[in-house]
């Protein structure tokens, strides 16, 4: 199949507003590395809307497109291409994996240029760079294969690689979004406890507690604090992952923790707001760290999390909570700042 001359896609074309959904014109052939993807399902993270916001400051990439966690059909391969071939299901993700870091692809729209990394989702279409696809079985469940570019191996590498959870070590996941009823899942699922959920939306700390919360915690109507001691007791928290990326809350997390105990930081802060802490306890065995992604490495980690949820060991399908068309796209993003969508929102593109 030949490249189609044009897409409908979702553009940010000025932080704080709306995504615009317009026809974008797509490059005539395919670079050294590059794939093109038709595109069925995208997911839509929070990353995205901190991108919307500006949490990292000025975007001087204007106007681009978004998305980095998406299922898909290769159409066609550019030179040099060997881990994937036309006709494979595919997942799109932000991650390195194997293959080519082909170029960025040269989309223009309006007459001019429309900037785009090395995946984006929020189109019909997209030229990935090979290293941003994994293959999975063609009959492979397209909404759910859309959670493993990044909920879900976000979530689960957390736990795995940044916070290394151990049987019976209790765990605090502070925001319960997508990525972090994953964490909760994954905490569960190696056997922490108790598992302490907490949000400040009542209906996604009842999906936590289907992920395999132990206790759950509405920070808006209870001292949060006071919640997890109380749960924890006198043996003090080992475990705390803050996905809020709001100073305060990362503050709360390295007080609570024990001696010894871990904070894990997968929510990024606006930038400009600091965190202030007293760093003795670092020389003494507390540890503060930063999540890139769950460290995940897509080709290795994709595979074992299906396994899992085809064995019926991980719950998935219960994360969709709203499926919506490209047009719809900003109704799913509102949906998301509102706390309305208790998990995953996904765009469907066919």
């Amino acid at each position: 199949m030949s490249i189609p001359k044009t897409m409908k896609a979702a553009i940010l074309v000025e932080q704080h507003k709306p995504l615009v959904v317009d026809e974008v014109e797509l490059p005539s052939s395919l670079d050294v590395g590059q794939v093109l993807v038709k595109v069925h399902y995208s997911g839509i993270c929070g990353s995205q809307i901190g991108e919307i916001d500006g949490a990292k400051g000025e975007d001087k990439f204007l106007p681009h497109l978004l998305g980095h966690e998406a299922s898909g059909s290769v159409v066609a391969t550019g030179p040099g291409v060997k881990h994937v071939k036309e006709g494979d299901t595919v997942v799109m993700h932000w991650r390195k994996g194997l293959g080519i870091e082909g170029a960025p692809p040269q989309y223009r729209w309006r007459g001019q240029k429309l900037n785009a990394g090395w995946i984006a989702t929020f189109n019909e279409y997209a030229i990935v760079a090979e290293n941003r696809l994994t293959s999975i079985p063609t009959d492979s469940n397209l909404q759910v294969a859309a959670l493993f570019g990044c909920a879900v191996t976000t979530g689960f590498g957390v736990i795995e690689n940044n916070a290394k959870v151990r049987i019976g070590e209790s765990v605090v996941v502070f925001g319960a979004g997508g990525v972090g009823l994953n964490i909760v899942q994954a905490a569960a699922l190696v056997g922490a406890y108790p598992v302490i959920a907490v949000d400040v939306f009542d209906n996604r700390l009842a999906l936590a507690k289907e992920m395999g919360a132990t206790h759950c915690i509405n920070a808006k109507t209870q001292d949060a604090q006071k919640a997890i001691e109380a749960i924890v007791g006198n043996q003090g928290l080992d475990v705390f992952i803050d996905n809020t990326g709001q100073p305060t809350i990362m503050e709360l997390g390295y007080q609570i923790t024990k001696a010894q105990g871990r904070v894990t930081l997968v929510g990024v802060p606006r930038k400009g707001n600091n965190i202030g802490i007293f760093s003795l306890p670092l020389h003494f065995g507390k540890v503060l760290s930063g999540s890139h992604g769950g460290e995940s490495v897509p080709h290795e980690d994709i595979p074992r999390y299906q396994n899992l949820f085809n064995a019926g060991r991980i719950k998935l399908n219960e994360l969709l909570t709203e499926v919506l068309p490209l047009d719809d796209i900003n109704t799913a993003i509102d949906h998301m700042r509102s706390g309305q969508a208790s998990g995953r929102c996904l765009i469907r593109m066919d």
